[in-house]
Order: structure tokens, then C-alpha cells, then sequence
């Protein structure tokens, strides 16, 4: 790029290389529209596939870290960005044009930080009004950003310390906390897509359990790896699987 970028976007990856390529093309077709310069940086984070030479093909930045910590991954992108605002999203999630002007919008008008609704690609039907209430309580109710996508300004994520990473799960409802203490957070009527894939290699009850975990659990048990696999070494799909 020949201008420093105002904009930059965070995407941690482990072995992602089935879902990076759509999540960047989308990347790349929202940052244009909003019509800012932007760079956007892939934290590969001890991938054993394709992930790095993927996103190096699209021309994107590539950081390789050895961390297998969500938010101690996601502070390692955000360290070497230039951009004064900052957007994080999960490697397999696509962000719609009109999703990411809304995010620069909202911090144009003050805010410091926010999310957005998330929708799902595909989605069991018994896992739909679970779901549905789920995301109802944690967006709305609660007004946490969902983890596969928050927005900030760069001023208020260092201003609160960045993702504590001495959380291995629910590192966005913290830094949510966090980042109301400082300035206006919102919740935005757009939309990301992610994927449903969970919904295809693991039971609705080991599904359930992780969400109430994660939404009523205490402290102790979000900052151990154990019992939070699905995060870190789930299985990943393929073109072939």
C-alpha cells in the first residue's frame, strides 16, 4: 500500500486453510467499499496446512506466532497494525460490505467498540432456537460482541489492555466489559456470516454445555485449555470431508 493504512483487520488462523480463502475475498470486498486505506493481517498461529501460504497468495500479511491462546493470538495481530481502527474476525467468518461501513460509521459517531448480529451458514434444525435465544441474551441482553467479530478504536483497545490473556474462551465478553468502561459500545443491527461447522462435528448437547460455560461459568474455568478443546484442536472440515 502507498498510504498508511486508517484500517486494519485481525484474523487469527490455525489450520484454516478450507475457510480462509472466502473470509479474505470478503475482507477485501468490504474494505474497498468503505473506501479507506487498510491492510489486513493474518496471525498464523501454529498452523499445519495451508493457512499462511493462502492468505500470502491474496497478498496478505502473514504474522506467525506459537501461542494457542485466542486473545494472546489476536494481541500479537493487533501489536504490528497501523490503523487507527481495528476490526477482529474469525477465519471463518465473511463480512458483508454493509456490515463494515456500519463499524466505521459507529466509530465516526464516538463510539469506541462494538459487534454485530451474527448469522450462521447452515445450522441443524434442533440447534436453531437454542441458538437463536443464545445469541438474543448475549447481544442484546448482555450487549457483548460475539467473538468472531469485534470493532474498536486502536485509542481504546490499548487503553484497556488489549484481549486479557488470561482467559483461554470468552475473551470478547471481557474485553466488551472492558471497553463500555471507557466509551459508548454497540451492537449492530449488520451482520456477519460464520460458519456452522461446530454444528456438524459435534452434539447438540456438547454444544449446549460449551455456551452455558461460557455464558454462566465462572472465571476459574475460562482461564484452563481443559475442557475447551472445541476452541483450539476441534477437527476441521474439507473440501473432501
Amino acid at each position: 500500500m502507498t498510504t498508511v493504512p486508517r484500517l486494519s483487520i485481525v484474523i487469527p488462523a490455525r489450520n484454516e486453510e478450507f475457510e480462509l480463502g472466502a473470509t479474505l475475498d470478503s475482507v477485501r470486498e468490504a474494505a474497498e467499499a468503505v473506501g479507506q486505506p487498510w491492510e489486513c493481517i493474518v496471525v498464523n498461529d501454529g498452523s499445519t496446512d495451508r493457512t499462511a501460504e493462502i492468505a500470502r497468495e491474496k497478498g496478505i500479511r502473514v504474522v506467525d506466532v506459537e501461542l494457542h491462546n485466542i486473545g494472546a493470538v489476536r494481541n500479537a495481530g493487533a501489536a504490528v497494525t497501523l490503523g487507527e481502527r481495528l476490526v477482529f474476525l474469525d477465519a471463518d467468518t465473511r463480512i458483508p460490505p454493509e456490515t463494515l461501513r456500519a463499524a466505521w460509521q459507529a466509530m465516526d459517531d464516538g463510539a469506541v467498540g462494538g459487534g454485530g448480529w451474527v448469522r450462521f451458514d447452515q445450522l441443524k434444525g434442533s440447534l436453531k432456537i437454542p441458538v437463536a435465544l443464545f445469541a438474543w441474551f448475549w447481544l442484546r441482553v448482555c450487549r457483548w460482541a460475539a467473538g468472531c467479530f469485534i470493532f474498536c478504536t486502536k485509542e481504546a483497545f490499548e487503553s484497556v489492555g488489549g484481549f486479557d490473556e488470561t482467559y483461554f474462551a470468552s475473551e470478547e465478553r471481557f474485553i466488551s466489559q472492558a471497553l463500555k468502561r471507557v466509551g459508548r459500545f454497540m451492537i449492530l443491527r449488520e451482520h456477519v456470516v460464520t460458519s456452522s461447522r461446530k454444528a456438524r462435528l459435534y452434539s447438540v448437547r456438547q454444544l449446549l454445555t460449551l455456551a452455558f460455560r461460557a455464558l454462566l461459568g465462572g472465571r476459574k474455568m475460562l482461564m484452563q485449555r481443559e475442557g475447551l478443546e472445541i476452541f483450539y484442536d476441534a477437527p476441521r472440515e474439507s473440501s473432501e470431508s
